[in-house]
């Protein structure tokens, strides 16, 4: 089976244990995609959506940073894991159960939604980037990370990191939902957003427990970054 989202539940009892490699992996990944986003938008009381937020790694480094969270999934699990974890330290972050197809906000009610390892996975682009600019506020950032469509990003992110290293669980991802950055472009652009430069995300060092860390690439040609910004005003 590919694509295969019950992964998150299964893990959510241990999702802020730090005893599952792959869950550690992506928790790694959250510096790294963040040294390149604090670069684009200033967090501090802003209202930020996680679309896709899991158990609230990132959700919970906004938090940190001064932002108004918001946290959305469908894995029920993986949401009561990041509730169970945010009342435990005291943080005001709202978490809820749904998609990225059917969001249930008003419009222009975030100033920015930020989407990691959740555009690979969707049947739907489409309808998820138009309700991603219903929700943005006029001149909000949609900052997102998403893994390339070529033989060698199926390479790295299957063969080697499902099915040789274990770095995510086997099935995790279909190559056939990847996304090439000149295709997401294209969807940006039919969702009314005006797309910003695209960099490469990737591993950078081993730390001490012998765990990837993460940070920019110059490539894209495996894993990259974005984002794009709603117009303040229609066809600006």
């Amino acid at each position: 089976m590919r694509n295969d989202l019950t992964i998150y539940d299964t893990v959510a009892d241990h999702w802020w244990s730090d005893e599952i490699r792959w869950v550690r992996t992506l928790k790694n990944l959250v510096p790294g995609r963040l040294s390149w986003m604090d670069r684009q938008i200033e967090w501090q009381d802003k209202a930020v959506l996680d679309l896709g937020c899991a158990g609230g790694f990132m959700a919970e480094a906004l938090d940190d940073r001064g932002a108004q969270v918001t946290g959305i999934d469908p894995a029920e699990g993986a949401i009561a894991a990041a509730q169970a974890h945010a009342k435990q330290a005291g943080r005001a972050i709202a978490y809820d159960v749904g998609v990225g197809e059917a969001l249930p906000y008003e419009d222009a009610g975030f100033d920015a939604v930020v989407c990691v390892d959740v555009l690979e996975h969707l049947s739907d682009l489409t309808r998820v980037l138009a309700e991603v600019t219903r929700v943005l506020r006029p001149g909000g950032l949609f900052l997102f990370d998403t893994i390339n469509r070529n033989p060698l990003a199926r390479l790295a992110t299957i063969t080697v990191a499902e099915d040789i290293l274990r770095l995510l669980p086997r099935g995790t991802h279909d190559p056939a939902l990847y996304i090439k950055p000149r295709e997401l472009r294209r969807a940006l652009t039919d969702a009314g957003l005006v797309a910003g430069p695209f960099t490469g995300l990737g591993p950078r060092g081993i730390n001490r427990r012998g765990d990837l860390t993460f940070g920019r690439l110059p490539l894209t040609t495996i894993l990259y970054m974005g984002f794009a910004r709603k117009p303040r005003r229609p066809g600006c």
